[in-house]
């Protein structure tokens, strides 16, 4: 079982790292919830642990963001606060629970078994190892994208972007948003480097009609799979 944990007070970052891992978890450690969006891409998670008040990105923002993409995950907020319009304000953000500090490590253990019994069966298709998109087969764990016997590398951008527009299929992805998941900051000049990147993919895609990567004006761009 992998844990995601977002803390930026270090010394109870460690402390719930070591006591998690000691309990058999695997848990890596993020900063921010900014951070700890760009790894949850990365590799299939099977829980995430939020605090709530963290430099650059809060808990709840990370969590919202994450929802727009995987609604099965399940999260867990760690916060001082304990108002009831805090605690509200965390289930909206697509929270499973809300756990106020201080706290035991023995019901913060409590609470993550609860959660995982209820959820182990279901299936997280944001993390799925394959997509199927039109002629093309397109496998993020290997960085591939497959069309009958030709195989086209992509590079580890390539590869997020086209995850990120694979998600939200026939969708529009937000420009802002994907350039903060795989560039980190939306600046003009990383803005500039993913439409050379959109570029390529729309080259690697050249082989199927059907498929076209398409810019939506003032939003962002949406991988469109189906006859224009």
């Amino acid at each position: 079982m992998k844990i995601l944990l977002a803390e930026d007070d270090p010394n109870l970052g460690l402390l719930v790292q070591e006591y998690l891992t000691a309990k058999g978890y695997i848990v890596h450690l993020s900063p921010n919830g900014e951070d700890a969006l760009k790894v949850f891409l990365r590799e299939k998670w099977n829980i995430c642990i939020f605090d709530v008040m963290m430099p650059i990105k809060d808990g709840f923002t990370a969590a919202k963001e994450i929802r727009t993409y995987n609604k099965e995950v399940p999260i867990i907020f760690l916060t001082a606060k304990s108002m009831k319009e805090d605690t509200i304000e965390g289930f909206k953000s697509g929270g499973d629970d809300y756990i106020t500090k201080p706290f035991s490590m023995e019901e913060l253990l409590m609470r993550i078994r609860a959660i995982l019994k209820r959820t182990e069966k279901s299936v997280d298709n944001s993390n799925q190892q394959e997509y199927i998109i039109g002629k093309y087969r397109f496998n993020p764990t290997l960085q591939q994208l497959v069309i009958g016997d030709h195989s086209q590398k992509l590079t580890s951008r390539e590869c997020d972007l086209l995850k990120l527009l694979s998600m939200n299929i026939n969708q529009v992805l937000e420009r802002n948003f994907a350039l903060k998941v795989v560039w980190g900051d939306d600046n003009y000049f990383n803005a500039r480097g993913m439409d050379v990147y959109i570029a390529r993919l729309r080259k690697y895609f050249s082989q199927d009609d059907n498929i076209s990567i398409i810019n939506v004006h003032g939003k962002g761009f949406k991988l469109v799979d189906q006859p224009l």
